[in-house]
């Protein structure tokens, strides 16, 4: 069973989290039903956050009694301290827990710390004085921002984009992290569904004793692969290095990560998921994506004012506004059942 320590805190965790985002889609009993299976079946960290709807309201229906099993993640996306406070409170009364292990600042546009306009920083050193948290960390997906985090020393862990599809700047955040004593815990761990071997994609992270993948779980069979890895985990063979080689190279090019680094767009297009339709349609059951919600964010292309922003803040190089409109061409002909997909 492989244990990952949280940099200098003192929360040790089986290398298999808990992503809780995608809990909000189903109901509270088959939620329910998959953490406490999550639990029993050794994942004892859980990542959560205010924004994920009703996600903290079923974790807290699951664990609300069981609070020294599990270590508990959550977030604030507040900007005001009034704002943190409110966002703390009702995360404790939904999870029906007294204090939160870590609290994550969750994705801001800046860096907080202590005596800045934003006073959010000096509201968790507060609520952290109080016993509400244990630790406080940031979760994003701006390179700079993330850079600024592990360079202050205010944290204690950074949540960031990493999979064995990303490229050096994510790794000098892995390092940055391992350097600095810093927790480094990976979303998108199979890059948002364009991954589809999971044991590669462990057998990748696996690599990196510093580095904790959190999964995110919506269904019992995909529960039950990263069960599986809990007391068999995937190594990298030389198999398993092969083929993420060759994933590499058929993803390279006008490849998006959806690394999110060229959003907000101003024009409201969800870049980090259009620009990469294409894939997400051969690589992953198309039906989400060709409902009617899917639908509409596509259409959201048509309305690219081309200031090229997200162009010049994507770290690969692509011409953004192009292969947007290539996918949305591409999304058309699957629409119209020109071309055929899973």
């Amino acid at each position: 069973m492989e244990q990952v320590r949280l940099g200098k805190t003192d929360l040790t965790v089986n290398k298999n989290g808990f992503g809780a985002l995608p809990i909000q889609r189903i109901s509270k009993q088959d939620a329910v039903y998959l953490l406490h299976k999550a639990k029993d079946g050794g994942i004892n960290f859980f990542d959560t956050a205010r924004a994920y709807t009703d996600s903290e309201e079923k974790v807290g229906e699951a664990f609300g009694g069981m609070r020294s099993q599990i270590v508990l993640a959550t977030k604030t996306a507040a900007q005001t301290a009034d704002a943190f406070w409110k966002d703390l409170e009702t995360s404790l009364s939904k999870l029906k827990m007294d204090y939160i292990d870590l609290y994550q600042f969750h994705n801001p546009a800046f860096c907080p710390k202590p005596g800045d306009e934003s006073g959010i920083y000096d509201a968790a050193l507060e609520a952290k004085k109080k016993g509400y948290i244990r630790h406080i960390g940031i979760t994003n997906h701006r390179l700079n921002v993330a850079h600024e985090a592990i360079e202050s020393g205010l944290y204690d862990s950074l949540q960031f984009p990493f999979c064995y599809l990303s490229g050096q700047q994510e790794l000098d955040l892995v390092n940055g992290c391992k350097n600095a004593d810093m927790g480094f815990i990976a979303m998108k761990a199979l890059s948002g569904g364009l991954i589809t071997d999971s044991a590669a994609a462990y057998a990748y992270l696996g690599q990196f004793d510093n580095v904790l993948p959190i999964w995110g779980v919506q269904k019992e069979k995909e529960l039950d692969e990263f069960l599986s890895y809990v007391e068999n985990p995937p190594v990298m063979t030389e198999e398993i290095k092969a083929y993420i080689e060759k994933e590499k190279g058929e993803l390279q090019g006008d490849f998006c990560r959806g690394c999110g680094y060229c959003m907000p767009c101003p024009a409201g297009i969800e870049i980090n998921n259009c620009a990469r339709m294409s894939l997400l349609l051969r690589r992953s059951p198309a039906a989400s994506q060709l409902s009617e919600e899917g639908q509409a964010k596509m259409k959201k292309i048509e309305d690219c004012v081309h200031c090229n922003q997200c162009k010049a803040k994507c770290p690969y190089g692509l011409d953004t506004p192009a292969l947007l409109q290539k996918n949305y061409e591409d999304y058309k002909r699957v629409l119209a059942g020109e071309v055929s997909v899973q």
